[in-house]
């Protein structure tokens, strides 16, 4: 028998805000984030602009500790440690009560920006500063950091499956409460823009130089973002123990990998709506129960086109009942970390009603114009949400999030 999964506890830095309720007031206020890129240079690039997050500062380090943090680091931190404290997890010391914690994390360039640094020291022949960041540029780093800053132990796991890699992690951390392996598992996703990615990016001619349009027929590319996002997973035994109160179930859980091409997702979309049906399935609901989906939308031209088709086929005549908006407009796509930050985002639509705009349309894709978030229909009671995400290789997943009945 499979265990329920509560959501008890969230936590994020976007570049819209520091934590969880500044994120989310500016995103269903329709602001974005989009910024000159001034972390790098990007002279010769086509685009110059990116979605930049603010460093929340973490007084309790030391200057020399706090050095040695990557940037990928200094945005997971703290986002940890809200999603720790909202659980009633964090001590008054700032550490996990539990001291071994379970987790579950993803990322795709983890502390590539230390690489970065290396290189440039080399070529500038400052050999005094390439042992430190050579020394900590580990795949784990950030799993080290997060147990050292935050004060528990236990076993980890990082997913890395390009942009599909969020929402995997959250899938894999129930997979692991929902079977018994853990009673409480802490889960999310971080990415920190860097220069290899942006211009990896840039040279595939995938970001824009104009607005950022998901679902628009004059859309030209996605604009990147950075942030970190994380959850705290539980059975709600577990939590009723402890006295913590649900926010939700993680009811559903779908992927798989479509094998089409390594860069473009399959064009009738049916490796996506396979997904989303493993996920209703696995949640117990029919497609037009879901009342508001957070997609993917990176507002590419093959990759809108491939999405709107896959919502018609999954949704079918409930697709004009259902709400359906891309938050990359206002963030920008955070690669690693979009399936954590976008679910929490389709969690925060659940608990309050309010739903993300999709912003800049001006010529909606006409197949899909009907259920996409506008400023009139903003807001809506909401019993089930699901948040959805591409990734490069053809993985595709899905979550779907619940109410949570006492």
């Amino acid at each position: 028998m499979k265990r329920p999964v509560v959501i008890t506890g969230m936590g994020a830095v976007t570049p819209l805000g520091e934590d969880v309720a500044s994120s989310w007031q500016a995103l269903v206020a329709g602001k974005d984030a989009d910024v000159p890129l001034e972390l790098f240079d990007t002279a010769g690039c086509r685009c110059h602009r990116a979605a930049v997050a603010s460093l929340p500062p973490l007084a309790e380090m030391r200057p020399k500790a706090l050095s040695r943090l990557s940037r990928a680091s200094r945005l997971a931190i703290p986002a940890a440690r809200e999603a720790l404290a909202a659980a009633r997890l964090l001590d008054s010391a700032g550490g996990s009560l539990l001291p071994v914690l379970p987790l579950s994390v993803s990322t795709t360039a983890g502390g590539m920006a230390f690489g970065e640094s290396v290189l440039r020291n080399a070529l500038a022949r400052k050999h005094s500063h390439l042992l430190g960041p050579a020394a900590r540029y580990l795949p784990h780093q950030q799993i080290l950091d997060l147990q050292q800053a935050l004060r528990f132990e236990g076993p980890s796991v990082i997913l890395g499956n390009a942009c599909a890699s969020g929402a995997n992690a959250l899938g894999h951390a129930a997979g692991m409460v929902s079977s018994g392996m853990a009673d409480c598992v802490l889960t999310g996703g971080f990415e920190a823009l860097t220069e290899l990615v942006f211009i990896g990016f840039d040279c595939l001619q995938a970001t824009t130089v104009e607005r950022c349009r998901p679902f628009d027929l004059k859309r030209s590319g996605l604009l990147l973002g950075e942030g970190a996002a994380f959850l705290v997973l539980e059975t709600p035994e577990h939590a009723r123990q402890r006295g913590a109160t649900p926010l939700c179930r993680l009811s559903g859980y779908g992927h798989g990998t479509d094998f089409f091409h390594l860069t473009q997702p399959q064009p009738d979309g049916q490796a996506l709506v396979e997904v989303m049906r493993r996920a209703a399935d696995d949640a117990g609901l029919a497609p037009r129960e879901i009342g508001y989906i957070n997609a993917h939308g990176t507002a590419t031209p093959v990759n809108d086109s491939a999405e709107v088709r896959g919502y018609r086929t999954f949704l079918g005549e409930s697709l004009d009942q259902t709400r359906i908006s891309s938050t990359k407009a206002a963030i920008g796509h955070t690669l690693g970390a979009a399936g954590s930050i976008e679910a929490l985002f389709a969690i925060q639509a659940l608990i309050t009603g309010n739903l993300p705009p999709q912003l800049n349309l001006q010529t909606p894709i006409p197949e899909i114009a009907a259920a996409l978030v506008t400023e009139k229909d903003a807001s809506r009671p909401l019993r089930h949400a699901m948040s959805v995400n591409l990734g490069f290789g053809g993985s595709n997943a899905a979550l779907v999030f619940s109410r949570h009945e006492n």
